[in-house]
């Protein structure tokens, strides 16, 4: 296991503890793509390999989550999301690992294909969901689900500055990569962002390592989940809270390399519009990944557009996935009555 923040900063590492999920450093590999505008070199970054229990990139930000709720004594975590959420499944999944009961506050969102798996994941794990949203009174259901039961909540995403610690030990990694010349230094970085924390805490870490490349942060959720002033603003409090901790710890100039792409959100979460289904299918075809339509093939969308409009001088620019790519063991079908969904979800299982 590599923890590049921990060597970078020792006083970090002691000050912030983290449990051990993630697979580290996850892989990087570089294609050579053909568009109608020509070939290109992309660079692939492969968060989807950070655990074999369930990837993706909200396993660097747990790390840091669940080891705090272990060391604030917590019996059971609770935390948000969407009802397909990967960051609420990834939630309950590695926290079962730990020992740690879990309650997911779920809300409505566009059906797709895989809310049927995740749900049944829950199922299987014994998570306890609760429906969650604006026609719901959050007191009472708070109190009911919270007090007494020795808790610790994860905000939606795992999006807070704790959270976000994890993607500026990734911006470190990637430094290191490309240092040893695994890739070349990439110009742009395509991500997706959905709460903001991964898209926060990368622009920390390649400040911190001295790396220039941009960052493009496609938008994929709503506001007020995803804005440029709500990263902006969470970067910033990163930021002084490090600085706090260790005054070794400088990252600077990260405000002019953090682009915000708000025109591939496709009318909002979890929408689809061609660009995206295209852009799913050429990273299949093309890169051999299997991305999908809330997040990632949004990213992919925007690169590939970019790659059409703009000339790049044959600079490398780089993909980060963030997608889970860990099959899960449960089937589709609809559950029995009493099984653990609550009857507003049993919808998802019809499309």
């Amino acid at each position: 296991m590599t923890d590049h923040l921990a060597e970078a900063y020792p006083a970090l590492g002691r000050q912030l503890p983290k449990v051990e999920l993630a697979d580290l450093p996850t892989p990087v590999s570089l294609h050579r793509i053909v568009v109608p505008s020509g070939s290109y070199d992309v660079a692939v970054k492969h968060d989807e390999a950070t655990s074999t229990l369930y990837g993706g990139n909200k396993v660097r930000k747990l790390e840091y989550l669940l080891q705090r709720a272990i060391d604030r004594g917590a019996r059971r975590v609770a935390t948000f999301g969407a009802v397909g959420s990967n960051h609420a499944l990834a939630t309950a999944m590695h926290a079962a690992g730990l020992g740690l009961e879990c309650t997911c506050f779920l809300g409505h969102q566009k059906p797709t294909p895989k809310i049927p798996l995740t749900l049944n994941m829950h199922r299987k794990l014994g998570t306890e969901i609760v429906r969650y949203g604006r026609d719901v009174e959050l007191l009472p259901l708070f109190r009911r689900y919270l007090q007494g039961r020795k808790t610790w909540v994860i905000p939606a995403g795992g999006t807070c500055w704790l959270g976000s610690v994890g993607f500026v030990n990734a911006g470190l990694e990637i430094a290191s990569q490309v240092e040893m010349g695994l890739i070349p230094k990439p110009v742009r970085i395509y991500i997706a962002a959905g709460t903001t924390g991964t898209v926060a805490g990368l622009a920390l870490g390649l400040a911190a390592a001295g790396l220039d490349s941009e960052i493009h942060a496609v938008q994929v959720a709503d506001y007020p989940f995803a804005s440029e002033a709500k990263l902006r603003k969470l970067v910033a409090k990163m930021e002084s809270i490090l600085v706090r901790f260790d005054s070794s710890f400088t990252a600077d100039d990260w405000e002019d390399r953090l682009i915000w792409r708000d025109e591939f959100l496709a009318g909002g979460y979890a929408r689809v519009d061609p660009e995206t289904t295209n852009a799913v299918t050429f990273a299949r075809n093309q890169l051999g990944l299997d991305l999908e339509t809330t997040y990632t093939g949004k990213a992919m969308a925007a690169l590939l557009q970019d790659l059409e409009l703009m000339d790049t001088r044959g600079e490398p620019w780089l993909f980060w996935n963030t997608v889970n790519a860990q099959p899960l063991p449960v089937t589709a079908g609809a559950p029995d009555e009493g099984t653990g969904i609550p009857d507003e979800f049993l919808r998802y299982y019809e499309t």
